[in-house]
C-alpha cells in the first residue's frame, strides 16, 4: 500500500498528526516538505529517522492526546538528539481528520514531478508499480484503452489517446517522457511529437526511448526524413536506464530507468 493510501485508511479510524519539515538550515536528513503522518498506533512516511523522528513521533502523540503547543518547533541536530548532522530542522505539526483526506492527498502530491509514460506493456506496468512509490505525478498513456489495470497507484492517472502522439501537446510543462509503446511506429510518432514540442517550447527536460542502439539508429534516419537534425537528436535518451545494469527483466529495467529519472535536475 502506498503512503498516501495508508494515511487515508488510517484516518478512517481516527485523527492523526501531520508532521512536515517546514524548513532546514545546514545539514539535515530530509528536505523541506518531507512528511510523516502519526497516528496512535502507526506511522506513515518519514522525516529522516533517528532520534529526531522518535522525538517528533512522541510530540505528535502527545498532541493527539490533547497537549497543545506551537505549530512549528525547532530541533538542533546535535548531541541532545544523539545526532551529529550539525544542522537545524523546523517541524510543523498539524492535526488531520478524515474530512481532510482528499485535500491532503492533493497537497502531499503538489510537488511531484510530472512524468508521461507512453505504453502499457510489461516494462510500463513494472514502471508504474515502482513510480507509485516515488515523487512523480504520472500520466500513463496508451492507444489501447483496455490495457490499463483496474487499480493504479494514487499518483498515476490513465489516459487513452488515439492517435497516441496527440497527447504530447497537452503534457504538463516540465514533464519527463518515457516512450515504450507496443509499436515501433507509435514510438516513432511519439518521439517526433516530442521533438516538435521541444522546438516550439523546449519544456521537456527528459525524453527517453526504450530500445537498442540499433533501434535508435533506425529512428534517427526516419526522423531525418521528417526534417529533424542532430541538435534535435541530442535531446533524446536511447537506450534508457543507468548504465551497468545488465538484466532484461521488466522489473530490473524499471529500476534502472527510475534511477535515471531521479538524476534529471529539477527546474
Amino acid at each position: 500500500m502506498l503512503a498516501i493510501e495508508e494515511v487515508t485508511k488510517s484516518l478512517a479510524s481516527g485523527d492523526g498528526m501531520l508532521v512536515r519539515v517546514h524548513e532546514t538550515a545546514g545539514s539535515a536528513p530530509r528536505e523541506a516538505g518531507a512528511w510523516m503522518a502519526v497516528f496512535r498506533d502507526s506511522v506513515t512516511g518519514t522525516i529522516g529517522g533517528g532520534h529526531l523522528e522518535l522525538q517528533a513521533i512522541a510530540e505528535a502523540r502527545r498532541r493527539l492526546s490533547g497537549t497543545s503547543g506551537a505549530e512549528v518547533l525547532r530541533y538542533p541536530l546535535g548531541p541532545s538528539l544523539g545526532q551529529c548532522c550539525g544542522g537545524v530542522v523546523h517541524l510543523r505539526y498539524v492535526r488531520i481528520t478524515k474530512a481532510d483526506a482528499p485535500e491532503l492527498a492533493r497537497t502531499l502530491q503538489a510537488h511531484h514531478v510530472p512524468l508521461a509514460l507512453f505504453g502499457g506493456g510489461h516494462v510500463g506496468k513494472a514502471l508504474v508499480h515502482l513510480l507509485g512509490t516515488l515523487p512523480f505525478a504520472v500520466t500513463w498513456i496508451d492507444s489501447r484503452d483496455e490495457i490499463f489495470p483496474d487499480t493504479v497507484p494514487d499518483n498515476v492517472r490513465c489516459e487513452h489517446s488515439d492517435p497516441v502522439q496527440a497527447a504530447v501537446a497537452d503534457l504538463a510543462p516540465g514533464s519527463r517522457v518515457l516512450v515504450m509503446s507496443f509499436s515501433h511506429a507509435e514510438d516513432l510518432d511519439i518521439v517526433a511529437a516530442c521533438l516538435k514540442r521541444l522546438r516550439e517550447r523546449g519544456d521537456l527536460p527528459y525524453v527517453g526511448l526504450i530500445g537498442s542502439k540499433s533501434k535508435w539508429a533506425t529512428f534517427r534516419h526516419r526522423l531525418e526524413e521528417r526534417g529533424f537534425v542532430d541538435a534535435d537528436f541530442a535531446r533524446i535518451t536511447c537506450p534508457i536506464g543507468i548504465p551497468g545494469i545488465a538484466g532484461k527483466e521488466p522489473e530490473v529495467i524499471a529500476v534502472a530507468v527510475a534511477a535515471q529519472l531521479l538524476q534529471v535536475p529539477l527546474p
